[in-house]
């Protein structure tokens, strides 16, 4: 299975470009953060499920499906996390029930409101926490812009309950992970902002793929569950 998660800049990325970047890449499940209306039309012009939720005020979220599947949202503070439930009976591909969350983490490297910001950023991780901690055992992949590098406190946090597949993937061949941001300085790319935490699965593939009027690269994931 190819997932897909993008940060599209609040509608700065191009529409068309990205539903064509979606088609090339085969991509079944797309997860998306700052996601517009014009993106969103595109996006569910090329997978027809799930649920797409755009604004223009940074919280546009939503995940766009190849097949149908159960949605829900998580509950977190300034920007609810994106869930989808993924049954085999539908998706043949898999060999157990696959949850997939989409997470937009608060950006705590901001001169407005920082403080403000710094406690958004918490509450969103507990809630997080929670969110896996009810039901630890279950295989889940939760992927999107964490505003955080391996470096940071959140993403340790996150990392003591899923694996980062992207940086498993790289180990295994030698390599180190691929930034995913700041888009449009050509090769150079500064951090690795984007993430995919999974449990329960096997990494295939993982590309960093660039988004057209985005200051975020894509990042793609071929996962086996």
């Amino acid at each position: 299975m190819r997932i897909l998660s993008a940060n599209l800049m609040n509608g700065g990325a191009d529409p068309a470009a990205f539903a064509e970047l979606v088609r090339a890449t085969g991509a079944e499940v797309v997860a998306v953060q700052e996601l517009a209306p014009e993106q969103a039309e595109a996006l569910a012009g090329v997978l027809g499920h799930g649920r797409l939720d755009p604004r223009r005020d940074h919280r546009g979220m939503g995940i766009a499906l190849a097949k149908p599947a159960r949605t829900s949202r998580v509950p977190l503070r300034y920007r609810d996390a994106h869930a989808v439930e993924l049954d085999p009976a539908l998706w043949p591909g898999l060999a157990s029930p696959l949850e997939v969350l989409n997470v937009h983490m608060a950006n705590a490297a901001t001169f407005r409101r920082p403080l403000a910001q710094v406690a958004r950023r918490r509450a969103q991780v507990r809630g997080i926490l929670a969110h896996l901690d009810a039901h630890p055992r279950r295989a889940r992949v939760l992927v999107g812009d964490l505003n955080a590098t391996p470096l940071w406190p959140l993403y340790r946090r996150l990392a003591t309950r899923l694996e980062d597949l992207p940086a498993l993937h790289a180990r295994r061949s030698g390599r180190r992970p691929t930034p995913t941001w700041p888009r449009g300085l050509g090769r150079l790319r500064l951090l690795r902002i984007d993430h995919c935490l999974a449990r329960g699965c096997e990494v295939a593939r993982v590309e960093v793929l660039d988004v057209r009027g985005s200051d975020h690269c894509a990042l793609l994931v071929e996962v086996a569950a």
